[in-house]
């Protein structure tokens, strides 16, 4: 698609300057008057009952202004209900434990002090004595029907589950196929590990019954909805404001509640309280993600055409899910063929609690669509006898099939899956590597290529999602605001919603100020989160902008005793078109709307703001395709990834470095969960990844060079964007799963899914009787 003076180009961040040079300002430099600081007793054990519980020492401990326990705060919680299912067994969600705890990490007393060091002292002399109880950790053992229940008051430990549904002739058609091929792939569980943990503060003030709540979060507006619940008060008695967040990748889509007993204390003690979040609270107790497998069934002709896939998906959801208790199947199930023309499909998929760490959605939680068919797809080749990428074009969507709909319902209409899919196959050379690769095996060495492509379902708009809304104001000056209500958590929302300004108004970027993440301030938003802001918050900003420019003009041919169509806007100025010494500068024309306002035209309102809410349909379909090259090292398990190129399709790009940017965390994000990253319980439900000696993250010397090539086809919207914050993440694990299977092949290993660290790979290998 051809660049515009701003909308295309590879600007550089407006935001890097202050947050390079150490001037962002984030939850841990806010400063509040009369502050408190909070620290919490946490649970030392998985499952147990609370027999004994003295906090008598703790509360005349030095500078200790409070000590509070499910007494003092759990009568006080209203609702809580954030279930995506109104009628799936919800547990009762309390913000401290009462009587049990049902994880380790579960927040049982929080103490508030003068600040957090004789916080956490305090907590050290709270007499705590829990009498432990088995457990269930692993997802197979709690299905059971002799499990224990992580929630006995529900009587199950599956809240949610999409019984069985397909094709009426499904089974007909694994019948006569040529070939079934069948496999359980395995996703096992890790953290988001943003750069920034958590962190709230809560100030009530008790005269104006007002609540002021400064919190690292990704939807300042959702935040005050829930928190009018949790109270019980209205909305308009809260201001939540979000400062500088380094990162969230949905984590901090909803708060914790270690966080509602912030607030709740902060409403009793009558002043200000301020927790933040320490690493090993971030890693074992906020939210972790993935912990997901799925039985993945693939009926082939002799022709290797796929005519049915069936999967029956699991999800680990922990003792509390963050988002409710429906999980994540609601949300596979639709997109089970991915980028393939497959005419039947077959899903079940359910939620299943155990004594862990409750889950909360992850850059792509619905990836387990994209991550199993495309590992299927790589094994089935193996099994068919054709390469993996001819079976991959034997069975794509293609441009002449679109607008394609799937056996879900769900309907592509502008993906290029084809495109991609070939793109990187250039990129990479596949002929190439192939070659490179048998000359290897035949010196010992073990290199392997993985192909994953996904569709990504972004701009996720339904329900309080469905909307955004943009106020573009000009002032007296010629300078311009903007009010949106999503929340940056540095994705570049300030950047790219500069460059839509500019582009539809005839400004320049640095003409332009952008405030979002205050609820006083901005219009209602459904927060940051599934690929939302370049087609919602986008397309809301152009077309305030718009109306905003249609109302310069209509002033500027008045002063200029023009005809609205002969007018042309360029460089903060309005000019008769072809004469262009015949003109009006933007501040001059901010001086007629605001302070000359008498000599504005008939009719025309004073002042230069509009407002504009855009609606989205529910999905706006991205697509990737991802192909990586590795070597593994059978003598010590260690995969080296050689190369990883990505084309992306993502529509008409506003800010190509910042797409380019935002694919390779996701990318990163997908590699290091496969080799690197892993939350591990022990049976007892301990969790044995507490630091980042235990749980590795990769850091750039880890993180491979990804090469990016792009496809643009139009979104289906104004601007013609897609979301692609996510992609990068739904498709790498495959990728990387898939070069590691194809590496192995020649020695008989089979790879289902991931973790692919040193021992995983040696394990496998000695399994194979290497």
């Amino acid at each position: 698609m051809t660049a515009g003076r701003f909308m295309g180009q590879a600007i550089a961040r407006s935001e890097d300057p202050r947050l390079l040079s150490g001037r962002g300002r984030f939850i841990g430099d806010v400063v509040v008057p009369g502050v408190s600081d909070a620290a919490f007793l946490r649970s030392e054990v998985a499952r147990g009952r609370i027999v004994g519980l003295d906090v008598a020492a703790a509360r005349s401990a030095p500078g200790v202004r409070a000590v509070y326990t499910a007494a003092d705060l759990n009568p006080l919680v209203h609702n809580t209900s954030l279930a995506a299912l109104p009628k799936a067994p919800y547990p009762p969600k309390y913000c401290l434990a009462e009587n049990d705890v049902r994880y380790v990490g579960d927040p049982i007393a929080i103490v508030i002090a003068e600040n957090r060091y004789l916080a956490e002292d305090a907590v050290e002399l709270i007499g705590l004595d829990i009498e432990p109880q088995d457990p269930v950790v692993d997802l197979d053992a709690a299905r059971t029907d002799d499990s224990v229940l992580v929630h006995p008051e529900l009587g199950t430990n599956t809240p949610s589950s999409i019984p069985f549904f397909g094709a009426p002739d499904l089974e007909q058609a694994f019948a006569d196929a040529a070939h079934v091929v069948r496999d359980t792939i395995v996703m096992h569980r890790y953290v988001q590990v943003p750069m920034e943990c958590r962190g709230i503060i809560a100030d009530w003030e008790p005269y104006g019954q007002t609540l002021t709540v400064w919190s690292a979060t990704q939807g300042a507006h959702e935040v005050q909805a829930f928190l009018a619940g949790l109270l019980d008060i209205n909305s308009n008695q809260i201001r939540v404001i979000q400062p500088d967040v380094g990162g969230g990748f949905g984590q901090k889509m909803a708060l914790g509640r270690d966080e509602w007993a912030v607030v709740l204390a902060a409403t009793l003690l009558g002043r200000p309280v301020r927790w933040l979040e320490d690493r090993r609270e971030n890693l074992t107790a906020a939210a972790h993600a993935r912990d997901e497998k799925m039985d993945l069934s693939m009926a082939l002709d002799a022709n290797g055409t796929i005519t049915a896939i069936r999967g029956e998906y699991v999800e680990n959801i922990g003792a509390y899910q963050a988002m409710g208790s429906s999980g994540m199947a609601a949300f596979v199930a639709p997109f089970l063929s991915n980028a393939y023309k497959i005419p039947k499909t077959g899903f079940a998929g359910e939620a299943v609690y155990t004594n862990t760490c409750g889950k909360a959605p992850y850059r792509g939680p619905f990836l387990m669509y994209a991550v199993g068919i495309e590992q299927l797809m790589d094994t089935a080749a193996r099994q068919v006898g054709v390469d993996p990428l001819e079976l991959r074009r034997r069975n794509m969507i293609r441009t002449e099939d679109l607008p394609y709909t799937l056996p879900s319902g769900m309907c592509f209409d502008s993906i290029t899956p084809s495109e991609t899919l070939e793109q990187a196959a250039t990129m990479i050379d596949y002929d190439g590597f192939r070659a490179e690769q048998a000359s290897a095996r035949a010196q010992g060495r073990y290199l392997g290529i993985g192909i994953s492509l996904c569709v990504e379902p972004s701009a996720i708009a339904v329900g309080g999602l469905g909307t955004e809304a943009a106020v573009v104001r000009m002032d007296h000056r010629g300078k311009v605001t903007v009010l949106l209500g999503s929340c940056s958590t540095g994705m570049s929302i300030v950047s790219t919603m500069k460059q839509v300004v500019a582009e539809h108004l005839g400004c320049r970027p640095d003409d332009i100020t952008v405030i979002q993440g205050d609820t006083a301030a901005t219009p209602y938003s459904g927060g940051t989160g599934g690929s939302r802001t370049a087609v919602l918050c986008g397309n809301a900003v152009a077309q305030a902008t718009i109306e905003l420019r249609s109302k310069l003009l209509e002033i500027a041919a008045d002063a200029l005793e023009a005809a609205v169509e002969d007018l042309d806007v360029d460089d903060r100025r309005v000019f008769v078109r072809g004469t262009a010494t015949k003109g009006i500068s933007f501040a001059e024309l901010g001086q007629l709307a605001y302070i000359g306002h008498d000599m504005l035209p008939a009719g025309t309102a004073p002042g230069l703001e509009a407002s504009h809410r855009f609606k989205a349909p529910p999905f706006t379909f991205s697509n990737a395709c991802h192909i990586c090259t590795c070597e593994v090292d059978v003598d010590t398990g260690r995969v080296t990834i050689l190369r990883y190129v990505v084309s992306e399709d993502c529509g008409r790009m506003i800010n190509p470095k910042v797409v380019e940017g935002q694919v390779c965390g996701g990318v990163v994000q997908g590699v290091g969960g496969v080799l690197y990253e892993h939350m591990v319980y022990d049976d007892d439900g301990n969790p044995l990844s507490s630091t980042f000696v235990d749980y590795l993250v990769p850091t750039a010397a880890e993180a491979p060079t990804i090469e990016i090539g792009h496809i643009e086809s139009p979104g289906p919207n104004p601007l013609g964007v897609k979301g692609m914050g996510e992609g990068g993440a739904i498709a790498s694990p495959a990728a990387v799963v898939n070069a590691v299977a194809d590496a192995l092949a020649p020695l008989g290993v089979a790879v289902s899914g991931s973790p692919l660290g040193p021992k995983q790979i040696l394990d496998m290998l000695a399994t194979a009787g290497h």
